[in-house]
């Protein structure tokens, strides 16, 4: 038998976008309600993948834990974060993509996470529909920040928490932007969150979205 590793990735629903828009409750109420297999992105990322970006420093000759935390987060500007950010999205994307070659189911796969980008999901999947862009409007990302321990968290041990804070902020804006501004370039739905609808209305309306998959 010959085996494609990409297969799995090939079939699945991808929900990429913006932080706080509710992409991990999302992809988890459809799994749940479809028998789907749910890919959790952060999860990945905070475990695994920060292991192979240790390894990736050490091999360049950098330090293992990387930038010190002032440097990364006070010393540079949202622009300039947002661009390295962008920056190392598709060497990520490979190890998600190695995540789920591994990952051989008769279910499809429903893989969240804002580093899912666009231009990077739409040259591997056969339709445009197997994906969607999730963003919350300027007033729900104020009251998410405001509600959720991850938004308010300040980074300790560095010389201006407030200047830091406000700087990641910043930089998720732009790179929210990014990922809607591809989406739309590559005829991908963007799906604004404004805390009118339940998460079990938005499932709803993702669902009918992938419809033709489910």
């Amino acid at each position: 038998m010959n085996f494609d590793p990409l297969t799995t990735a090939r079939r699945a629903l991808w929900i990429g976008g913006a932080q706080w828009a509710g992409k991990t409750t999302l992809a988890v109420t459809l799994a749940l309600r479809y028998g789907l297999t749910a890919y959790l992105y952060d999860r990945h990322d905070a475990r695994g993948h920060d292991d192979r970006r240790v390894a990736d420093r050490v091999r360049r000759g950098e330090p293992p834990g990387g930038p010190d935390a002032e440097a990364t987060w006070v010393a540079t500007d949202p622009d300039r974060m947002a661009a390295e950010t962008l920056a190392g999205f598709p060497r990520r994307f490979e190890w998600v993509l190695d995540d789920l070659s591994a990952l051989v189911t008769a279910r499809r796969v429903i893989v969240e996470g804002w580093g899912l980008r666009p231009e990077l999901v739409a040259p591997l999947v056969g339709s445009t529909r197997q994906m969607v862009v999730l963003v919350p409007t300027p007033e729900f990302r104020a009251y998410q920040m405001g509600r959720l321990a991850r938004a308010t968290a300040r980074h300790p041990g560095v010389s201006d928490p407030q200047r830091a804070w406000r700087n990641r902020i910043a930089r998720d804006e732009l790179v929210a932007a990014d990922a809607v501004a591809h989406a739309r370039e590559l005829g991908i739905r963007v799906i604004e969150v404004d805390g009118s609808r339940d998460a079990e209305a938005v499932a709803g309306l993702v669902a009918e979205h992938f419809a033709a998959y489910l």
